[in-house]
């Protein structure tokens, strides 16, 4: 089995636009770029990658596109733009023009937004219809107070592709499970929706065992099942907790927990599925992937 990897980032702090960063701990403040990576992902046995937006910038997005251009392994990227922009439609068209096919989805950051029912609100239509209209994945990027909105939202959205990134960023470090846990639940019965396995390392509290991650992933197989989940890696903020390799290993052991036949789902063809990449992953004769 060789891997895709539906969840990575690469940022040039020069660049100027990721303002998170400022407030970020100091070894995610550098560079993290495509030959950092390579050499892990290549023995993981990752053979494609869908690169995720990391600032609230259309530029960012275009640098995204370059980076893709010259890396194969790139499957494609999940961009920004202003959901709110009074031409935001005619935005998503050019921006997806102008990614030649490389552009698969769109993230803006709602979980920084002081309204936590800003998914809900009226005002984001037009962005959402655009999404649709060109055939483009929306990721839902959104903390526990959010999800009602997004239930809302993705209520009146029937058609939208979507998938919930990091499984919602549960508060795994104070314990709040049920708050978390109850909207998943009604989440998933969606059945379009989708969810990301990843990033529940880095919301775990400093010194705690891995072993706390046991009922929100026993949560997240059963609301969504081996068919909507997705693994990524979310390095390298991951690397904020753990190595590429080690969380890989660690994903793969709760796989093969709770869905031991549906490892090549989980970790390579629901990210083709949903994502639709044009570009196609280079799957290696051999590699270190788990079986």
């Amino acid at each position: 089995m060789q891997l895709i990897d539906a969840h990575q980032h690469y940022w040039c702090v020069d660049r100027g636009d990721y303002i998170w960063l400022h407030d970020a701990p100091v070894s995610l403040q550098r560079d993290y770029l495509p030959i950092d990576l390579q050499a892990q992902r290549s023995a993981a046995g990752v053979a494609g990658s869908v690169l995720v937006q990391a600032a609230a910038s259309e530029a960012e997005t275009r640098y995204l596109f370059e980076l893709a251009r010259t890396d194969r392994s790139i499957l494609g990227v999940v961009g920004w733009v202003d959901f709110e922009a009074p031409d935001v439609a005619a935005r998503i068209h050019t921006l997806a023009r102008d990614g030649d096919g490389l552009l698969l989805g769109l993230r803006p950051m709602a979980q920084d937004h002081p309204d936590p029912d800003w998914l809900a609100r009226p005002e984001l239509d037009a962005a959402f219809d655009s999404l649709q209209a060109h055939d483009l994945a929306f990721d839902a990027l959104v903390r526990p107070p959010q999800l009602p909105a997004l239930q809302r939202r993705l209520r009146r959205e029937r058609e939208l592709r979507v998938v919930l990134d990091h499984a919602g960023k549960p508060d795994i470090a104070h314990g709040h499970f049920d708050a978390w846990a109850q909207p998943i639940r009604e989440l998933a019965e969606l059945p379009k929706l989708c969810c990301k396995f990843s990033g529940l390392l880095t919301e775990l509290a400093p010194g705690a065992p891995t072993n706390a991650l046991d009922p929100y992933v026993e949560h997240l197989f059963a609301s969504f099942g081996p068919g909507r989940l997705i693994w990524g890696s979310d390095w390298p903020v991951l690397t904020l907790r753990d190595s590429y390799a080690h969380w890989l290993e660690l994903a793969r052991a709760f796989a093969q927990r709770h869905a031991p036949h549906a490892l090549e789902r989980i970790f390579s063809r629901n990210a083709l599925a949903f994502y639709r990449p044009r570009r196609a992953p280079d799957f290696p004769a051999s590699a270190g992937a788990p079986a």
